[in-house]
């Protein structure tokens, strides 16, 4: 039986390149869409064994792949992510955000391609409200789901966006907190942090990456979804201080924290939503001892709480 085949943006970022690497694995046929400033650090290894679009800003660029490939489905990763953005950096997010996906969308319309797998984030929801975005990132992703939405009513698309939660894993480089405490580890460096207090749901990144395929399969075998949110959780809820504590068994050294040093970011996120359905045919695999534990055999694992305002750019706005 012949794989299906998919287009891929933010690719290039940490978990669209994990998202890659496992359809290929799968036997998928793999394209993706790049800007000329992407690195390819993450998919150096398989970069020849996918077709790549050069997004050169232009939609017509688009639609000519797009026809092109006819893929079954677009997996959709690509955003900036911008903690405290400054006045300038508003465009940014909001043009990678909503413009940027808008555009794929219209793209999709030009060819046969009618389902979508999304990338949303459990920042969306303040207080567990329904409609409350915790930061103008999360507002960006409401959005574009409301625009996700008009191609659904309007041209016949089938959607579902995953609301990701703690996403870490092995060899991410980005600057993260825990980046920073493996290297404060066994020295007498001090790094300042909140109370901790804040509660997170922590899932590795190899099963986040078997979720996008899990949402595509999902929406084959269910003719009559239309638009579905789904959660992508663990259901194990942790504080940020007893996960640290875990992170110093594993590398099996002393790090000094001074908690409650730092205050609370603005609208900090103390308990994820609990109103998500999660996706129906997937569960997370990886418990967090065992993938934490891979950070001891030398990988890099991704933060939870930023340092210092921040600004993480995947995949288009790379």
């Amino acid at each position: 039986m012949m794989k299906p085949s998919c287009i891929v943006t933010g690719a290039t970022g940490y978990i669209g390149s994990r998202v890659v690497k496992h359809l290929l694995n799968e036997g998928w046929s793999v394209s993706i869409i790049t800007q000329p400033t992407s690195a390819f650090d993450n998919i150096g290894d398989v970069v020849d064994k996918v077709r790549v679009c050069e997004y050169d800003g232009h939609i017509d660029t688009l639609i000519a792949f797009f026809d092109k490939m006819q893929a079954d489905v677009v997996m959709h990763l690509a955003a900036a992510v911008i903690t405290n953005p400054s006045p300038k950096q508003v465009k940014v997010l909001v043009d990678s955000n909503v413009g940027f996906g808008a555009e794929v969308l219209e793209a999709m319309r030009h060819s046969r391609t009618r389902l979508f797998v999304g990338t949303g984030s459990y920042w969306q929801n303040y207080n567990s409200d329904d409609y409350n975005p915790a930061d103008l990132y999360a507002a960006t992703k409401e959005a574009f789901e409301k625009i996700l939405q008009y191609y659904v009513d309007a041209h016949g698309f089938r959607a579902i966006t995953l609301r990701l939660f703690d996403v870490y894993g092995e060899d991410d480089k980005r600057p993260k907190l825990w980046n920073l405490l493996r290297d404060i580890a066994g020295t007498d460096r001090s790094i300042d942090i909140s109370s901790g207090e804040q509660l997170l749901d922590m899932v590795h990144v190899s099963d986040v990456a078997c979720a996008y395929e899990a949402a595509y399969s999902w929406l084959c075998d269910h003719p009559e979804l239309r638009n579905e949110v789904y959660g992508v959780d663990s259901g194990v809820r942790m504080s940020l201080r007893d996960i640290v504590e875990l992170f110093r068994e594993v590398i099996a050294k002393p790090i000094n924290i001074n908690w409650g040093a730092r205050p609370y970011k603005p609208r900090e996120v103390m308990k994820p939503a609990t109103s998500y359905v999660r996706l129906p045919n997937w569960s997370a695999k990886v418990q967090i001892m065992k993938g934490l534990s891979k950070f001891n055999r030398g990988g890099v694992i991704l933060s939870l709480e930023p340092i210092a305002p921040c600004c993480i750019l995947n995949g288009i706005a790379a």
